[in-house]
């Protein structure tokens, strides 16, 4: 299979590995259980692959579209957190389902979101230029977002060592990383054929992260689901307006289609399996459940994606 086949085909990819997980989890929760310790390993790994494909040293290039970046900004930092603060009031009564609904829905996705902004006819490209950008502005709005949001007696749930540090290892230290490869990429032959190897690894990555995330996690979801039940609206919320917010504010800056369905596209995509480690890094007796909301966040995304790709270039026409 050549590397283009293996893109084309791997949104098929994607769900044969979330029915094994979903199967294996809750055929064999205890063995399942134990994939939890590759969760963060592997996420890195693919943050790493991910980051190589993105033109990092020409993010200047990427910023040039002022009228895209402002509409993606104003859409996931200004209006979405507006509506995620709306639709989490209910959530206040359950300290763990209310962290973990704001974490998953506060951060933009910047990894699969490109693959369903390329399907959904959406300026993919413009999307990945961007990631940077979205990634260093959730990592300095998250902690201001949660403050806000949580119920003062809550404020004591988060602490900001276990945040650093999932930060660090999973974003910063595979950024910088794949920074410094696509630098020494221009001057080594060597390191050039370690950089296109890698153009192989995101999408075998992203079904190697879906299969310990969910496999992991689906019996704890599964046994869970009657806690649960109250974030599920929340949810459903979310997948129905996004996706008119980011076309509000691409409608706002005048974009044309294909960067109107890529806002859309963004505003509509949370960072689910970055943000997990971080639910999983909260105190013992909130962080299963948390981690539980944050992946059923995960699972009713991935079918809304599949809903997104036919509704948003319907929606946001040429």
């Amino acid at each position: 299979m050549s590397r283009d086949s293996l893109e084309r085909h791997q949104i098929p990819l994607y769900v044969v590995a979330v029915l094994l997980a979903v199967v294996g989890g809750l055929l064999m929760p205890a063995s399942a259980q134990r994939l939890e310790a590759w969760v963060t390993p592997l996420i890195a790994v693919l943050m790493y692959a991910m980051f190589l494909q993105i033109p990092l040293l020409e993010l200047r290039q990427g910023l040039r579209d002022r009228r895209f970046i402002g509409a993606l900004l104003l859409a996931n930092f200004v209006l979405l957190p507006c509506m995620v603060w709306v639709l989490t009031r209910g959530l206040v009564p359950h300290p763990a389902l209310l962290v973990g609904a704001l974490l998953v829905l506060l951060a933009p996705c910047i990894d699969y979101v490109v693959v369903f902004t390329h399907l959904g006819k959406g300026d993919a490209r413009a999307v990945l230029a961007a990631t940077p950008l979205l990634l260093l502005i959730q990592l300095a709005m998250l902690p201001f977002y949660l403050t806000v949001m949580l119920p003062e007696h809550s404020g004591s749930l988060i602490t900001l060592g276990p945040f650093l540090q999932a930060f660090a290892g999973l974003i910063v230290a595979p950024l910088l990383l794949a920074g410094l490869t696509c630098a020494l990429a221009r001057r080594s032959r060597t390191v050039g054929r370690w950089h296109a190897a890698w153009a192989w690894l995101p999408v075998p990555a992203m079904a190697a992260v879906l299969i310990v995330v969910i496999g992991s996690q689906v019996a704890t979801v599964a046994a869970d689901i009657d806690r649960l039940l109250p974030v599920i609206p929340v949810y459903v919320g979310f997948l129905l307006l996004a996706p008119l917010t980011g076309a509000l504010a691409a409608r706002l800056f005048r974009l044309p289609g294909a960067t109107s369905r890529a806002v859309t596209f963004s505003a509509s995509t949370r960072n689910s399996l970055v943000v997990l480690p971080l639910a999983l890094a909260l105190p013992e007796d909130i962080r299963v459940l948390a981690a539980a909301a944050v992946m059923m966040q995960t699972l009713i995304e991935l079918l809304g994606e599949l809903i997104y790709i036919r509704a948003i270039p319907a929606l946001l026409r040429d």
